[in-house]
């Protein structure tokens, strides 16, 4: 092929069987490629980047050095099969997903868990052997509380307080945002034993991507879960799955909406669907890439984000993430922020285990105001707060705004049987802890072949 050129090798699995195979990047005229093949199931190729070759090698901040960290298992059949994990990892962890239930309210055809009808759920001392072992693995770490989805539970303020007591300090709540929405007092029970974020499903600002990624049409349930986050003071980031042809073109609305959200909304995670669990969408060559995505940012905010306010993964794998800071001024409009103190520059998963536990908390404007003293929806600026006693320095305003003010626009692009790549996994700090407590990364954990097959899941 004319203007093909092999850039550097790996290793990676065959979507079919999910044996380890050698794979190569390829360049070519209009991106970046993963090519391999399977001596029984043939070849496979897959886009990693659209974009040059130049562009590619540029957005890879540093190699990873190992870093150490507790292994349950030693290296037998190599990745992805010793997860635990092993001793060829090479990243400490950041954060762990609990799945307290495999119940779902809803029937979501994405779902990377593959979630939904009856399951025994984990009981409360299971649970608590789960947080002993994350302790003794290095812990703590931050919480994320998943499933199938977690509201299901009515114990779930006692699964947090009881991780407080084990010494954890940040939870957050991997949501759908029914029950949140319709059930204002159990989500205050959630806040009160300790919840420090709402991770919120939110694909778009029209109800088209509910009814292809959810099932059902839903905004006006997310419009409330958003509303009741700030009545409960607590942290909200919006996570849109974001899938080609349905609402890679309301990037630029739902960073609008959460931008007229804050501080209630401390962030917005993109996660560009994957194609792994049950995920009834159809693969194809408009699979979403890191460039794409800072194309979309930017075209669709009319440039107040612009690509080049973004870097990659820091303490995960440069590929496997992107991030940036913007602050919004008391006129509304945007700064982006780099800086070591804004969390922009996360070397290791300590550091993104604070930026996170910091950014996507509550912002202390909502934590300290009285619903006596302010009406949260109508303190839009922090040196204009109905809770001011004196006329702040402009220094003040300026340090309050980088508190309450900063929007963390962040992604996650996560690996499926067709781009996964061991490199990456390596580099992983993103685990989730198996029933057979074992501590296997997101994307190995949910590694699933054309046929449905998984290495640590299960069918």
């Amino acid at each position: 092929m004319q203007d093909r050129k092999i850039i550097s090798a790996t290793a990676s699995v065959c979507p079919v069987c999910l044996k380890q195979i050698s794979a190569q990047r390829v360049a070519e005229h209009d991106g970046i490629y993963m090519e391999k093949s399977c001596p029984e199931h043939g070849d496979f190729r897959v886009l990693l980047w659209r974009g040059s070759e130049e562009s590619y090698r540029n957005w890879e901040r540093q190699k990873q050095q190992p870093a150490e960290h507790y292994c349950h298992t030693h290296v037998d059949k190599g990745c992805p099969y010793d997860c635990g994990l092993c001793e060829d990892h090479l990243q400490q962890i950041c954060c762990v997903l609990l799945e307290v239930t495999q119940r779902c309210n809803l029937h979501c055809p994405v779902c990377f868990a593959s979630a939904g009808g009856y399951s025994e759920d984990p009981s409360i001392e299971e649970i608590s052997e789960w947080y002993d072992e994350l302790m003794k693995a290095g812990g703590p770490f931050n919480i994320q509380l998943s499933g199938g989805e977690p509201t299901m539970r009515d114990d779930l303020a006692e699964i947090i307080r009881l991780g407080k007591e084990k010494g954890f300090t940040y939870f957050q709540l991997n949501t759908n945002g029914l029950r949140i929405a319709e059930d204002y007092d159990y989500l205050k029970q959630l806040v009160d034993a300790g919840l420090s974020n709402v991770f919120l499903q939110f694909d778009g600002l029209t109800e088209e991507p509910y009814e292809v990624l959810r099932g059902k049409p839903l905004l006006a349930v997310k419009k409330k879960a958003v509303e009741n986050c700030g009545r409960a003071k607590v942290g909200l980031t919006l996570v849109p799955t974001v899938a080609p042809g349905v609402n890679d073109n309301q990037v630029g609305d739902i960073l609008k909406f959460a931008m007229q959200n804050m501080p209630v909304v401390r962030g917005v995670h993109f996660q560009p669907v994957s194609y792994f669990g049950r995920c009834d969408l159809e693969q194809n060559e408009q699979r979403i890439t890191i460039p794409d995505m800072l194309r979309y940012m930017e075209e669709q905010t009319d440039g107040m984000m612009k690509a080049e306010d973004f870097l990659g993964g820091g303490a995960e794998n440069s590929y496997c993430s992107f991030h940036g800071n913007f602050m919004q001024m008391p006129d509304g409009t945007i700064k982006s922020i780099k800086s070591d103190n804004t969390g922009c520059c996360c070397t290791s998963s300590k550091q993104s285990r604070d930026f996170v536990a910091k950014r996507w908390s509550v912002a202390p404007v909502l934590a300290s105001t009285e619903s006596s003293c302010c009406n949260i929806a109508q303190t839009t600026a922090v040196n204009n707060s109905c809770c001011s006693t004196s006329q702040p320095s402009l220094f003040d305003v300026f340090l309050e705004r980088i508190e309450n003010y900063t929007l963390a626009v962040s992604g996650m692009l996560f690996q499926d049987a067709w781009n996964f790549d061991l490199e990456r996994v390596k580099s992983c700090y993103l685990c989730e802890l198996s029933p057979k407590k074992k501590i296997v990364p997101f994307c190995a954990y949910n590694l699933t072949s054309i046929s449905g097959e998984t290495i640590h899941r299960g069918k």
